[in-house]
């Protein structure tokens, strides 16, 4: 037992021994690095993750935000001090719930909404006139919308020039002359006879005083100009007849669609005419034309249109809603959601790892329904912040905000990003298209539906008179660009449909005037208000929404008379 102490006094006093020429080793400059191993790694500093230009020597909290300030040790690289980076702590991360997600090469799909009229095709219509003077006998059609088939008898017409002519081929039937008999048959055909009727004179009897008018082709007789015992006169118009089981349904479409349109889609048409019937069609034709005002063109859709129980199934000159379905090569893309554009310029967040989020300034192609492609500043392969990135832009303005206060001194004002000026025909066509926009806003903010569709049928042309206006000017054009993108308004049949078409439409105006705000144009009485309630106003409706107005009082169009006033100004 005395042995088993003085062992384990011995083993005690060796330990401390060796931690004692341990401390010392570790006080002597040059002391090896493998004695520093069991040594805590110093802190350096202490840095704010949402300022990150925010540093302190003690313990304590940022004193812009307030957040607990970050330690950052030895080795470590601390927070980037760019303003379009944030860096975030994994708390943060699950509190703001950001998520991400990666940008790929994909096919862009998009269902364009369109509006037309139905009507017959060109190239099966006939105006059918009187080729020679006479007077109507007896109509065998005697009624507009009847159905004739080709070389069915329209009319029984007596003409001395016509009956005279007939008689001269009788005469030369059997003469051994064919140049004359050529001659005769010759002037039947521009009389307005056909082959078959010239080859039947010769057996005609003799006393027959009329010929008959006979139907050109089959179809509808969709005008009748003449009655029983009316005299004509050379030209004089007698029938129209048009073809109707191939309709041909035209619809205009602007410029920043043409890129999507090709021969062959698929087009979904229905009509108020046949509630539920939905009829697919196929495009046959884009003029190549532009409507110089309006930045559109005409394309055509085949339709047939068969006769069922004495009945087509489309009327003529019917008002129809077209469904177009839009698909684009594959393409790098990213969600809607990704993207934020309060201004002409479009960005997104992107994940550097880390808990890093880079701010990209992005180049856009074209817009899908709920893609849209990426032509620059997101690579395929990329995560993009589809959730929270509003908030991630926030702080990154204030970051820039702070950032130049801080380098800038007292006496200069800050830097202001400025856009050109606007011409004064410019201004006037800013003003036209947010005077419409005001009054469609008022017309929701009333619950008044169909104002706001026939008020929506004018956003097509506003759009394309504003693109017209700013062309020259890329800033501005491309503010325009998502104003034509956003003007695709349809006619709907209740409120909450309404706001869900108006909310991309108001997005992008909101963008237009906070520009034009910026710019200092001269838009009087111009205000944008913000609804912060905004998610219960249609379905897929985001937290908040804005509007913009010409009046000072609150009109909100979200929910109209249930909350008229409620909202808030947003100040430039």
């Amino acid at each position: 037992m005395k042995t088993k102490s003085l062992w384990t006094l011995a083993a005690a006093g060796a330990a401390v021994a060796l931690m004692a020429g341990l401390v010392s080793s570790c006080d002597r400059p040059g002391a090896p690095a493998s004695a520093l191993g069991a040594k805590a790694r110093q802190v350096l500093y202490y840095q704010s993750a949402m300022h990150p230009w925010i540093k302190s020597d003690e313990p304590g909290r940022c004193t812009i935000c307030g957040m607990e300030l970050t330690p950052v040790y030895e080795g470590q690289a601390g927070f980037d001090v760019s303003s379009d980076v944030i860096t975030l702590s994994p708390n943060s991360i699950r509190v703001l719930n950001v998520q991400t997600i990666e940008a790929k090469v994909q096919p862009l799909t998009k269902t364009l909404r369109v509006a037309g009229t139905i009507d017959d095709d060109d190239s099966r219509h006939r105006v059918l006139s009187a080729y020679v003077p006479g007077r109507i006998e007896k109509l065998h059609v005697s009624f507009v919308g009847a159905e004739v088939k080709a070389g069915e008898p329209l009319v029984e017409f007596y003409s001395p020039m016509l009956l005279q002519t007939e008689r001269e081929l009788r005469a030369v039937a059997g003469s051994t002359n064919s140049d004359l008999r050529a001659a005769v048959v010759s002037r039947l055909r521009q009389i307005g006879l056909t082959p078959e009727q010239i080859e039947a004179i010769p057996a005609k009897p003799a006393d027959a005083l009329t010929s008959q008018i006979l139907a050109p082709i089959s179809g509808t007789v969709t005008e009748k100009k003449i009655y029983a015992g009316q005299y004509v006169q050379e030209g004089e118009k007698l029938f129209e007849i048009a073809d109707f089981a191939t309709m041909w349904f035209q619809f205009r479409a602007y410029e920043q669609d043409l890129s999507w349109i090709r021969l062959g889609q698929k087009v979904d048409v229905s009509t108020p005419s046949l509630p539920g019937k939905v009829v697919a069609g196929v495009i046959k034709f884009i003029d190549p034309n532009l409507d110089e005002a309006t930045r559109a063109t005409k394309v055509r859709v085949e339709l047939e249109n068969p006769l069922v129980a004495g009945r087509r199934t489309f009327s003529h000159r019917l008002y129809a809603d077209g469904v177009v379905h839009l698909e684009a090569p594959e393409v790098v893309a990213i969600p809607r959601s990704a993207i934020i554009q309060t201004g002409p310029q479009a960005v997104a967040f992107v994940d550097r790892g880390g808990g890093g989020y880079a701010r990209r300034a992005l180049q856009l192609g074209r817009h899908g329904d709920s893609l849209i492609e990426v032509l620059d500043g997101v690579a395929a392969g990329d995560q993009v912040v589809v959730n929270g990135n509003l908030l991630l832009d926030g702080q990154a303005e204030m970051n820039r905000s702070y950032a130049s206060a801080t380098e800038m001194p007292a006496a200069t004002n800050p830097p202001t990003i400025g856009l050109p000026a606007l011409t004064e025909a410019q201004q006037k066509a800013m003003r036209e298209f947010l005077q419409l926009a005001d009054a469609i806003t008022a017309s929701l903010a009333a619950d008044n539906l169909e104002k706001f569709n026939l008020q929506a049928e004018l956003t097509h042309d506003a759009a394309a008179k504003l693109f017209t206006a700013f062309a020259g000017s890329d800033a501005w054009l491309a503010l325009a660009k998502e104003i034509e993108a956003a003007s695709h308004l349809i006619q709907t049949h209740d409120l909450k449909e309404a706001r869900r078409e108006f909310y991309p439409f108001s997005t992008a105006t909101v963008a237009l005037a906070q520009a034009a705000r910026q710019s200092k144009s001269n838009l009087p009485g111009l205000r944008v208000f913000r609804c912060p309630m905004a998610k219960d106003a249609f379905a897929g409706a985001p937290n908040r929404a804005e509007w913009i107005q010409l009046q000072p009082e609150i009109h909100n169009p979200w929910f109209g008379k249930e909350m008229l006033d409620c909202g808030s100004e947003v100040k430039p």
